[in-house]
């Protein structure tokens, strides 16, 4: 057991959207991940995904609305939730995601990172 500095991993991060794990939680990994720009639209059919904003303004589009996270806040976006990610600035973020989850979830495109690294 070590414990993790999530700002000193943040550092470690110079690519937006691509998700780094931090650690293990059962069957999920804890990711760091910086975004900026717009994502893609997708859902995951079978996973629940939570996004925790450490630094920084997310929004989270829905087909229905939009949510915006700040410093300190999070959301669970349920499975088979369609969502778009927005950061009009670098944010950074924790994702709890079951270790099966793939970024771009039922869309494959050049975002999608197929293997991921620890930092």
């Amino acid at each position: 057991m070590d414990k993790v500095n999530i700002a000193q991993k943040m550092d470690l991060i110079h690519e937006c959207w691509s998700p780094k794990i931090l650690g293990e939680l059962n069957d999920s990994y804890i990711k760091a991940a910086k975004l900026k720009g717009e994502f893609i639209w997708h859902k995951h059919e079978t996973e629940d995904e939570l996004f925790l904003v450490v630094k920084g303004r997310l929004i989270l589009k829905f087909r229905d609305r939009d949510v915006v996270l700040n410093d300190g806040e999070f959301i669970v976006v349920p499975r088979g939730a369609e969502h778009m990610p927005v950061a009009e600035d670098e944010v950074q973020v924790l994702l709890i995601e079951s270790k099966t989850t793939l970024n771009t979830g039922d869309v494959v495109s050049d975002r999608t990172v197929e293997t991921l690294d620890w930092i």
